[in-house]
């Protein structure tokens, strides 16, 4: 057991759960909109820095290895949309969507999208596909955490898994939104800070970036082609599409992603927001692929190959080192962990419990309805994780194309296109959702070389557009919402006589959303 290591552990934990405390003693689960929100109070480099760990999460240091570790250069294809997604998420809906959800009062993602798209149904669908999806993407989660854990401290895995799942639940807990958002800035900069190390180490060890390059290539030449290990996938652009899209649009419908721009500071944040994110990217975003891809020089004989990164940093760095890159490695996995369970326990309580089940539910109420589901998925997911842990990559993959391909348009176009309308809305989540998972559960990927991402969004997004034409004269987007819309899409304050109908207290918020927007039914 490497004592070392667990030291460094136990500091950066003690670290993240001080987070947690301070946020739960500065107003973090003060009330609803402090427990979901922080506040609304966030600046840009946070909001930028939780919005990229959030969506980048233990994949980058797992399955991002692992796939470099397998495909070579072809890995890359997904670093080339992942490092723009976060100007992209900024710039297309960051400044709208977080003056519009003011003016709707909307406290989550999902709520956001009744506001814009009045209906119950929509919420009910939306809310049940959304818990559904964060709470299985957590799995992933869950699983990367004790793996690695288990790897590099000699801590048995079911210890060490249990170890990484009490932490994040207990700050997550806690602090809400603002030990989500102050927790993930710190863990940005260990994660940064950790992964270039371990390339550095790696150049040094092979004698550099051309040198690295070379060896590869003499030991196989297609490694370092855009088509992947033995070409084997030459040609298939629609896959490449697919790696490109899911981190760079993808993320754009992602309610545990998107709920970032809701908490912003004001909507003039989004501008210095997207360069904070973007320069962050530059360094972060291929790195871990590329450590991947240069382990098959450093460890030729690797049995699990999401294991790279790990395996590289205990072999080529100290003990104290190691200790350091470790705590970067689970910065990483609990960063989009603990955004993932306070997401799912947000639409529970406020978008299923208070909707449908308790309308006159009280704020505190709510908090204790979203910890409380925060618990039980905590608890189902660690012991999914320890009988059966599948594929880190694959968990996420799916995971992701799924919400992407669900929620894509109806984010974009609430902000961006005035036509959009409920039954649009409401068949493009569906149909996009349903699209994106057969696509993958039946492997039709194989066969047709086209990727789950790729069809689901188009699928969504032609639906959005056909349906919502066709019912405009039946189902048009009601006069107020347009009105808001419009708002939304001008750079001032919101006026007063707006600003009061997004006091988030429940009672006034039934009282004058209300008045303003007038029965969502």
């Amino acid at each position: 057991m490497n004592t070392t290591v667990i030291l460094f552990l136990v500091i950066y934990y003690i670290v993240v759960l001080g987070i947690g405390y301070w946020a739960l003693r500065n107003g973090g689960s003060k009330d609803l909109e402090g427990y979901l929100l922080g506040g609304r109070k966030i600046g840009p480099a946070t909001t930028a820095l939780t919005l990229q760990t959030t969506s980048m999460s233990g994949f980058m240091f797992l399955g991002a290895g692992g796939l470099g570790y397998i495909q070579g250069y072809w890995a890359l294809w997904y670093a080339l949309g992942d490092i723009g997604g976060g100007v992209l998420n900024f710039s297309i809906i960051g400044r709208r969507m977080r003056k519009l959800s003011q003016l709707f009062g909307a406290l989550t993602a999902i709520e956001y999208l009744e506001k814009r798209y009045p209906s119950g149904v929509l919420r009910l669908i939306s809310g049940s596909l959304a818990v559904f999806l964060l709470g299985f993407y957590v799995l992933a989660q869950f699983i990367a955490g004790g793996k690695g854990m288990a790897l590099v401290t000699g801590i048995p895995y079911p210890i060490a898994l249990a170890i990484a799942v009490s932490v994040i639940v207990l700050y997550t807990f806690m602090g809400g939104y603002l030990a989500v958002a102050y927790t993930d800035f710190f863990q940005s900069l260990i994660m940064l800070f950790g992964v270039l190390w371990i390339f550095i180490a790696v150049l040094y060890e092979l004698g550099g970036f051309t040198a690295a390059n070379n060896a590869l290539h003499d030991l196989d030449p297609t490694l370092l082609s855009m088509w992947g290990k033995d070409l084997g996938f030459e040609g298939q652009w629609g896959v490449v599409a697919g790696a490109i899209l899911i981190f760079s649009v993808g993320y754009l419908g992602w309610p545990h992603v998107v709920t970032r721009h809701m908490a912003m500071k004001s909507p003039v944040t989004a501008r210095e927001a997207g360069a904070w994110a973007t320069v962050w990217n530059l360094f972060f975003v291929p790195t871990p692929y590329l450590i991947g891809i240069f382990a098959i020089l450093i460890l030729p004989d690797m049995n699990d190959p999401e294991m790279a990164i790990f395996q590289v940093a205990n072999k080529l760095l100290p003990a104290a080192a190691t200790g350091l890159v470790m705590a970067a490695i689970m910065a990483a996995i609990m960063s989009t962990a603990d955004s993932l369970l306070l997401q799912t326990g947000t639409i529970a309580a406020r978008d299923l419990y208070e909707r449908f089940i308790n309308p006159e539910a009280s704020e505190k109420q709510m908090i204790w309805v979203s910890r409380g589901l925060i618990i039980t998925i905590a608890i189902i997911g660690y012991f999914i994780a320890l009988i059966e842990p599948p594929s880190v990559f694959n968990v996420v993959i799916f995971t992701t194309s799924v919400l992407g391909s669900a929620f894509l348009p109806a984010y974009v176009c609430a902000v961006w296109w005035k036509k959009a309308n409920m039954p649009g809305a409401l068949c493009s989540i569906i149909l996009g959702a349903l699209t994106a998972f057969c696509w993958q559960f039946f492997g039709v990927t194989e066969m047709t070389t086209i990727a789950p991402m790729v069809v689901g969004v188009i699928s969504s997004t032609s639906t959005m557009i056909i349906v919502s034409l066709l019912t405009q004269s039946k189902y048009p987007v009601p006069e107020n919402v347009l009105e808001l819309i419009e708002e939304s899409s001008l750079v001032r304050l919101i006026p007063n006589n707006i600003s009061s109908a997004s006091n988030n207290s429940i009672a006034i918020q039934a009282l004058e959303i209300k008045k303003f927007l007038g029965k969502n039914e």
